[in-house]
């Protein structure tokens, strides 16, 4: 059996802990593993590291590859040089699997954001799901509404199958008086985005309903490398699997999926999941309340006091802070698209990278300060700017610096200037951390100038 994890993300809805550049899925909601991590072990239960392929946008590859390399190196990884939405992303997959399995394995595609507790219960759903799969159905995960929810697509159920439901249609998200029809008449379920088929059942509806993203995985190869070539996906049609495929094609069948199931849609959601005080409150962080009811408070860095509120959600991380009602939390992706030119909807002021991290501490006009973090025997890339010096001073540890064609040892106490466009590198090839301060001064400040170079040195 073979297994997609899609994770991608934008990370609107849960803005300001999620950002564009560290959405959800790299988040730890629910214990020390991130929804991605979980969503990994979840498969990894009952399928092998290497057969299970995730796949996500080349802006998050990094973070993803870092986080499941933690848990199993031999988990492959694609990057998407674009987003085009899930059908290429999954396309793109199934063609991997093609070229290097079975086409008749069958293969269990699941997003990477999604909250699910119950990991046996989530199997035995798999296994139920199996031989529908081998009689060539598209067997989707169906989740039982407890609600009426206006925020998810529902799926009605048609004739019984063995194990499950024949699917009769894919309805788009309804409004409160259509939801509660759809939870009364007991044939309608949650969209999860959760379905298994055979590889080869799959890449043929692509040829049926969605011919221009078969045609551009003809040129696909991965021979060597996890690339997908940026010519040939530019041409993909940027589109759902649930338009492309799922409401279209006559071979669609539900079972209902046996665990909890939550997809963290919004922050109401995750104070739903969370265990709350005896004032129905769910509090993290340096946090004092008084005469507070129902509220989800959380501080990730201050000291955060709040008193006489009830039902209310309060965020506080190192550059934001974002309050609203716990009923309208959906609205947060709204917050989001108004603050979508600054930075704090990009990154946090905290930023790991494979080789470390690194901290925004100040900025200004032709100015940006940094404390960085190069764990032992790591190091950055070769590199040079265009539009901006550099200045180090070594805090903790011992850099070793490449400059142009000298390498420098800089010891703490110490600091080295690095000149507008200098060929330079920092390394770390020792067994204690290196911090340093960064101060970047220039007409331009930003992480897209950098100019990389292929690693002649060799020193880590």
């Amino acid at each position: 059996m073979k297994a997609i994890i899609l994770a991608g993300g934008s990370g609107s809805r849960l803005w300001p802990l999620s950002r564009e550049m560290y959405p959800k899925q790299l988040l730890s909601i629910d214990g020390d593993t991130s929804l991605l991590q979980a969503t990994f072990n979840r498969l990894n239960s009952f399928i092998d590291a290497e057969n299970i392929l995730s796949i996500t946008n080349i802006k998050h590859f990094s973070d993803v590859k870092l986080q499941l390399n933690k848990i199993s190196k031999s988990a492959p990884v694609i990057a998407e040089p674009l987003g085009k939405n899930t059908a290429p992303a999954i396309a793109c997959s199934l063609e991997y699997f093609k070229q290097n399995s079975n086409e008749d394995d069958i293969v269990i595609i699941v997003p990477s954001d999604h909250l699910i507790k119950d990991n046996a219960a989530f199997e035995k759903t798999v296994e139920s799901a199996k031989s529908l799969a081998d009689d060539g159905y598209i067997v989707t995960f169906g989740i039982k509404p407890s609600y009426p929810e206006t925020g998810y697509g529902y799926i009605k159920t048609a004739n019984s199958l063995q194990g499950g439901y024949k699917v009769e249609k894919f309805v788009e998200k309804p409004d409160l008086d259509t939801a509660k029809k759809y939870i009364s008449e007991g044939n309608y379920y949650w969209n999860g985005g959760i379905f298994m088929a055979k590889i080869s059942v799959l890449l043929e509806e692509f040829r049926k309903y969605c011919p221009k993203i078969s045609a551009n995985l003809e040129h696909l190869t991965f021979d060597n490398h996890l690339k997908i070539d940026y010519s040939i996906y530019e041409n993909m049609p940027s589109i759902s699997i649930d338009y492309a495929i799922m409401e279209k094609s006559d071979k669609i069948a539900l079972v209902k999926l046996q665990s909890d199931w939550n997809d963290l849609g919004s922050w109401q959601s995750l104070y739903d999941v969370k265990e709350k005080d005896e004032q129905g409150n769910v509090i993290t962080g340096k946090v004092v309340v008084d005469n507070v009811k129902n509220s989800f408070i959380y501080s990730q860095k201050e000291l955060v006091a709040v008193s006489g509120l009830s039902d209310i959600i309060l965020v506080e991380t190192e550059d934001a802070i974002m309050a609203c009602k716990r009923d309208e939390s959906q609205n947060v992706k709204k917050l989001f698209e108004k603050l979508k030119e600054s930075d704090t909807t990009k990154l946090h002021k905290t930023v790991f990278r494979p080789w470390g991290y690194y901290t925004c501490m100040n900025s200004g006009e032709g100015y940006l300060t940094k404390t960085i973090c190069v764990l032992p025997k790591q190091k950055l890339s070769i590199q040079s700017h265009n539009y901006r010096s550099e200045h180090w001073v070594v805090l903790e540890g011992t850099a070793f610096v490449i400059l142009d064609d000298k390498e420098y040892i800089v010891k703490a106490g110490d600091s080295i200037d690095i000149p507008l466009k200098a060929i330079h590198s920092l390394q770390n090839p020792y067994d204690t951390e290196l911090k340093i301060i960064e101060v970047q001064k220039g007409d331009y400040i930003s992480e897209d100038d950098i100019i990389r170079y292929n690693d002649i040195y060799g020193r880590v």
